[in-house]
């Protein structure tokens, strides 16, 4: 906070200075990797002229911040602002970048028409560029929003081209996201033992860099499987798994939680599926307003797990009293 306040202060004294808003750009960059929040300097950042150098670069950091606090709305108007600013540029790995964001963020918005065309639109750049990290991650993003939207055959396809352009010796954090997508367009398909082979190269991957958030995915994912194919052991497995790879995020924690609800729920262990479901209404409740519309959706989860709980429990309740001769 003393660091956003100085440079609050900065951008007050010398508005026009490139160093002082340089540094605001790389404080929302830490930011968005350290610390999920917003900043002061909204007012500020779109108050600049459309001609000052830093304005662009900064609706981009400011639009991160406000996708990774649940706004997407307000993260969407500020990346499509910010791209306003690349249209006479040319191809550039800074407009492919905003393209890739706002992409995601039509995808968490259920604009997949918007998503696929934005992440097209990126790729087209980042082929020109040759650069294949950017190729990649926008690959996997276009593999998520095909696959929500029910191109399946094209989801697998993106997927599939992903992996086939990363070496062995490539970035292994774009290989495990790549294996993950591909899982997720197999379940989505139904191909069980795809999905699975799918997810344990993940965790193979994970394990030998200690990826928390991949492990955790890679777990939790496993665990949803399993749940639906009623192999119970196996999913509480993978759900206790889950769960050790929750120290640095309350949001993996609720979803944990409710996922070992989930699974007991499915089970008939009733008491012990309350319990659960309690525990991650409470871990959301601490969390705050929702982040997106995947947070409101698991906080109705656990709503619907505690609310046929007790419609069982009384259901159970009637059947054991006597009836009236």
């Amino acid at each position: 906070m003393n660091v956003e306040h100085l440079l609050d202060v900065f951008t007050t004294i010398d508005a026009d200075s490139a160093g002082v808003w340089e540094a605001c750009i790389n404080f929302m960059h830490h930011l968005y990797w350290h610390k999920e929040r917003l900043v002061i300097l909204k007012p500020k950042i779109e108050g600049l002229p459309d001609d000052h150098p830093s304005k662009p670069d900064c609706l981009w950091k400011l639009g991160r911040l406000f996708g990774l606090v649940g706004n997407r709305v307000e993260q969407k108007r500020l990346l499509t602002y910010a791209l306003t600013f690349s249209r006479g540029q040319g191809s550039n790995a800074w407009a492919a970048g905003v393209l890739s964001d706002l992409s995601n963020s039509n995808r968490m918005m259920g604009l997949y028409d918007e998503g696929i065309q934005r992440g097209r639109e990126a790729l087209k750049i980042w082929e020109s560029l040759n650069d294949t990290v950017g190729l990649v991650q926008c690959l996997i993003n276009l593999t998520q929003l095909l696959c929500e939207d029910g191109q399946l055959d094209a989801a697998e396809e993106t997927a599939s081209r992903a992996i086939n352009l990363l070496s062995e010796k490539d970035d292994q954090f774009l290989v495990c996201k790549s294996h993950h997508a591909l899982g997720d367009v197999y379940g989505s398909k139904g191909e069980i033992e795809k999905v699975i082979h799918q997810y344990e190269l993940v965790l193979g991957i994970a394990s030998s860099f200690d990826w928390p958030g991949e492990l955790f995915w890679a777990h939790y994912s496993l665990a949803t499987l399993f749940r639906g194919e009623e192999r119970f052991d196996d999913a509480n497995a993978h759900a206790e798994h889950a769960k050790s790879y929750t120290d640095s995020s309350a949001y993996h924690l609720g979803r944990a939680i409710e996922l070992q609800a989930g699974v007991w729920y499915r089970q008939d262990r009733l008491e012990e599926a309350r319990s659960e479901a309690l525990r991650a209404a409470d871990v959301y409740e601490k969390l705050g307003p929702g982040k997106d519309m995947c947070w409101k959706l698991n906080k109705r989860l656990v709503e619907l797990i505690l609310s046929r709980v007790r419609a069982t429990a009384t259901k159970e309740r009637r059947s054991d009293c006597p009836k009236d001769k």
